[in-house]
């Protein structure tokens, strides 16, 4: 293979998504069609409801698409099994952990489940991936913490640290800074930026936060109601897909800043 041939870890194929039903299938999207390149950081960007978590959960084989194909390197989704996949691609959800005692360090060390063997026993080498997980993203101080002791920032980092530990190729994140302040949205950030950068991870997020998103990703999808833009900022900028995102009349999009701003009564 020619050494500058790009690497494509994540790829769609006419890809619809959505909802199938006994009378119809409830259509979210389609005609999605994706090339993600090993170790890039990738926003999914559009306003609510318009199929970013969808999306996520399908391309993680969490749901079924409706047409097309999903293929990580270069082989079907649906020829994965459960295990090739879970030491594949890993998934970070907003949803809540239900309440249990497990300290942070047990949390973490879920991750290694799908190497373990059927007694769950931690080999040296399992340690050694959760104790880099922990150091990666700052949290060592907190193993032997109970998670639900945790703010959402910590508990955010320790999702992302189980899913280092669980060392997959692609890990899939669906809004990490959902329910986070400015402070530890871009504390966030700024680690999934880093951890790409030194793990050459590919790491897809979706998210709200448009401005930081234009500061620190390297490549967006988004999805709008007229049609799906792939790229880096400069190129989305330049088809002016970012102006998709929010109404006209309350908030524009600066070329020049590269940021959307509040327009002034």
């Amino acid at each position: 293979m020619n050494k500058l041939e790009k690497h494509i870890v994540l790829q769609t194929e006419n890809l619809s998504i959505g909802y199938p039903s006994k009378k119809q299938q409830t259509v979210i999207a389609s005609d999605i069609n994706l090339a993600i390149e090993k170790g890039k950081f990738v926003a999914l960007l559009g306003k609510n409801g318009i199929g970013k978590s969808t999306l996520l959960r399908t391309i993680s084989k969490v749901q079924k698409p409706l047409t097309g194909t999903i293929k990580i390197n270069q082989k079907k989704l649906t020829e994965y099994t459960s295990q090739e996949l879970s030491t594949t691609l890993s998934l970070v959800l907003t949803e809540r952990l239900p309440l249990s005692q497990l300290t942070v360090f047990e949390l973490v060390a879920l991750g290694r489940q799908p190497y373990t063997n059927w007694i769950d026993k931690l080999t040296p080498n399992h340690l050694k991936k959760i104790l880099w997980a922990l150091e990666q993203t700052d949290i060592t101080h907190l193993k032997d913490n109970r998670f639900h002791e945790l703010s959402d920032g910590q508990l955010q980092r320790v999702l992302i640290a189980r899913a280092l530990a669980q060392d997959t190729e692609i890990i899939i994140l669906d809004e990490p800074t959902a329910h986070l302040d400015i402070h530890h949205t871009f504390k966030v950030f700024s680690l999934l930026k880093r951890l790409v950068k030194s793990t050459g991870k590919t790491i897809i997020i979706s998210t709200h936060e448009v401005n930081l998103a234009i500061q620190l990703a390297d490549e967006f999808i988004l999805l709008s109601e007229k049609q799906l833009y792939t790229g880096t900022s400069q190129q989305l900028i330049n088809q002016n897909a970012f102006e998709e995102l929010f109404p006209k009349e309350l908030i524009s999009f600066n070329k020049t800043l590269e940021q959307f701003v509040i327009k002034k009564s």
